[in-house]
């Protein structure tokens, strides 16, 4: 049986000028984006749509989101299975293309490169991405291709 689980969050437009959507150059694209007990996220529409390019655009929050979903799914398979991690970090990409009537994501390429605490984990650590990937919720919730790039080095425990 599905277990429901719900996220609230607010966004808030910071952006009214003064003469509020009067025009499409009239209005800022800055929002924060907030939920209760976190730190609130700066945000704005990417550089190419009159956003800031100092704050978190939608596109890079959905691709962090599923980079981070990935990481955790990672690290819990990885856990269970036998692999010890000791260092991970991602650097994904994600491709959006434009079009006449909006926008959609075509892919997002998860580059990995694991840390693992000996040689003989390291066919494992590989294999494990693909399990990780089923388990994601965030990947199993968008509608592009999601793959994996991993790398994965030796970095025994201290």
């Amino acid at each position: 049986m599905p277990t429901p689980h719900s996220y609230d969050t607010q966004v808030t437009w910071t952006g009214n000028l003064g003469t509020g959507t009067s025009t499409y150059r009239s209005y800022d694209r800055s929002h924060a984006v907030s939920a209760a007990g976190l730190p609130t996220i700066l945000g704005s529409s990417d550089p190419s749509f009159r956003g800031d390019a100092t704050r978190w655009n939608p596109e890079q929050l959905l691709l962090a989101a599923l980079s981070q979903c990935h990481m955790l799914a990672y690290l819990h398979v990885c856990a269970v299975g036998g692999v010890t991690v000791t260092g991970y970090t991602d650097h994904a990409h994600g491709t959006m293309e434009q079009t006449a009537t909006g926008g959609h994501f075509t892919e997002a390429v998860l580059r990995p490169q694991v840390e693992v605490a000996s040689q003989d984990m390291a066919d494992k650590a590989i294999a494990l991405h693909d399990d990780a990937h089923r388990s994601c919720f965030i990947a199993s919730s968008v509608n592009f291709p999601v793959r994996h790039d991993p790398v994965v080095t030796v970095r025994p425990l201290a």
